[in-house]
């Protein structure tokens, strides 16, 4: 794989989907459908997967690309791939709290080596650079021109004093008990996969997430989080967190900053 290419394809492919994104979220009412697990889908979800798509399969022939709108269609376990959320966290988008981002990462040997994740309403953008690490571009966002690179790096934890992100549209009781056996400072809700990227700006140390997601859910942020010297791993064994599994659903996970004492499930 040629990763200064691959890094820029994904790059204008997301910014892309983006603008796409923005016209619809900016414009009138939407439409809302319901998946067949009930999850919902719109036509901003719909057209920036067939951007995405359409580029990478242009780019990237031979590479198995998996996106969650057309998840009926692929295989069900791959090792190396790309695999894209087109607009992760739809629930934020319906309701304009402007919390939902366009995800796209590259999974090599079950690890996501690469990623992106640009917040179009957020106006933030965080990915690896081609050699794995992890930048937030800031700036005005050109198509055709990469501006200000910031390196971005996990932060070195406080156990006593401890910033929590959790997710704001599925934290339950459970999340909640986890989190109890922490001292905590601070606790922030955000939505989509910017948590992992709060902890890779090291604006939270910690991130459990203690119900299901899917790897599209998961792998850009993962892969971001990696390039800012973060880990994310299971919540039951506390061993890295593994791309390519049959269905592609997660396990429960935690993403962290080393130095956060990690507590048992």
């Amino acid at each position: 794989m040629d990763f200064d290419r691959l890094i820029t394809v994904m790059r204008q492919l997301a910014l892309q989907a983006g603008d796409r994104i923005m016209e619809v979220y900016d414009g009138p009412d939407f439409g809302v459908k319901l998946k067949s697990d009930s999850s919902p889908v719109t036509e901003a979800d719909e057209a920036a997967d067939a951007i995405i798509s359409d580029g990478l399969r242009a780019a990237f022939p031979d590479v198995v690309l998996i996106t969650e709108e057309q998840a009926a269609s692929h295989a069900q376990t791959a090792s190396t791939f790309l695999i894209v959320d087109p607009l992760d966290g739809t629930k934020e988008f319906v309701q304009r709290r402007g919390d939902f981002t366009v995800n796209i990462a590259y999974v090599e040997d079950g690890v996501p080596s690469r990623g992106i994740v640009y917040a179009p309403a957020k106006g933030r953008l965080f990915y690896t650079l081609a050699n794995g690490v992890a930048v937030e571009e800031v700036g005005a966002f050109a198509k055709d021109r990469v501006g200000e690179q910031k390196p971005i790096a996990v932060s070195t934890p406080n156990n006593a004093a401890l910033m929590v992100v959790a997710s704001k549209s599925h934290r339950d009781a459970a999340t909640d008990a986890y989190i109890a056996n922490y001292s905590v400072k601070d606790m922030t809700s955000a939505g989509s996969s910017l948590k992992f990227c709060l902890v890779a700006t090291g604006e939270a140390d910690l991130y459990p997430r203690l119900g299901r997601t899917m790897e599209w859910d998961t792998a850009a942020g993962d892969a971001v989080l990696r390039g800012a010297g973060g880990h994310v791993v299971r919540f039951d064994t506390h061993e890295p967190l593994g791309y390519g599994k049959s269905g592609w659903d997660n396990p429960f996970f935690i993403a962290y900053a080393p130095g956060v004492d990690l507590k048992a499930g």
